[in-house]
This record gives C-alpha cells, structure tokens and sequence, in this order.
C-alpha cells in the first residue's frame, strides 16, 4: 500500500511522484502528530492564563488540520496513498513527544513553541526537497504551510519573550 502508485495523467515521472509522495506522508506524520500535541495541550492546560491559552491553542490546532488535510490529498493527487491514520503517524513522526507534566500555562507554551519550531524547519526542508523534484505545486502547497507556521509560532513565542 505504501508504495503503490495509482495511474494518474499528471505529467510527473512515476519515481518523481514516489518520492515526492514519501515526502508529503513524512510531513503528514508530523502535522498529524503537532495537531494531537497541540489539542493536548488545549485540553489540559492550567494556571491563570487557561481560557486564553485554551483558546488560541484551539485554533493553532485548526490550523494544523487544514494542513493535514492539503498534504494527505497533494498525496494521493500524486497518484500515491496519504499514510494518516494515528498510528501511522505516531510511527513516522519526527517530532518530540510533548511531556505530560508541561500542564502549567507557560510551560505548555514552551513545549509547543519547541515542537512548531522543528515543524517549521521540517516544512522548509519540504520546499526545498520539492522544489528539487521540480514539483512546484507540492512546494507552493509547503510555502503556503510554512507562512501559517511562522505565523503561529509568531503568537506562542510572544507570550514567553520579553518586552
């Protein structure tokens, strides 16, 4: 299943297609799994900043299924299989597990902005691994992502910095 190609008329050559569909499910884990961290951490936090905290990680987190769902169907436009199901991604994910024990307020705003860091840098790869495939689509689709990341990485960081 996982390395089946589907026919498809899209003028990019089959191993192209492999590899950029390889490409697309590594990021799918990891979006996958910053979505559950981030719903974790909307679910469980504590302290004085709780509703507002609760509230902006649910929306980072809709964010992040936006994602998941343009990568998982980029892949299977490809011709390819979007490997998304929770184990699958449990199993693929490049990113830190988030610590049960980061509940507190800031602490929980440290550990994402720690996960959306690596995703981030993650996504950027991506462009650049597509572009050197010479899929423009799949690159514009990570460029798209990537602004969206910085952006919420932007809002986390901004409550732990100084003024």
């Amino acid at each position: 299943m996982a390395g089946t190609m589907h026919p498809t008329r899209i003028d990019i050559p089959e191993e192209q297609r492999t590899r950029l569909v390889a490409l697309l499910n590594r990021q799918l884990a990891d979006t996958l799994d910053l979505y559950s961290q981030t719903k974790f951490a909307h679910w469980n936090v504590k302290g004085s900043d709780f509703i507002q905290l609760h509230l902006l990680y649910d929306q980072l987190a809709e964010h992040l299924i936006g994602h998941v769902d343009l990568i998982a169907e980029r892949a299977t436009t490809l011709g390819g299989t979007a490997l998304g199901t929770a184990r699958m991604s449990a199993k693929a994910s490049t990113l830190e597990e988030f610590p049960a024990t980061s509940l507190n307020g800031m602490d929980s705003v440290k550990a994402l902005a720690d996960r959306f860091a690596a995703y981030a840098q993650s996504t950027r790869n991506s462009i650049e691994e597509s572009e050197k495939l010479e899929d423009t689509d799949t690159s514009d689709l990570f460029t798209e992502v990537s602004r969206q990341i910085d952006t919420d990485l932007w809002f986390l960081e901004a409550h732990i910095q100084e003024a």
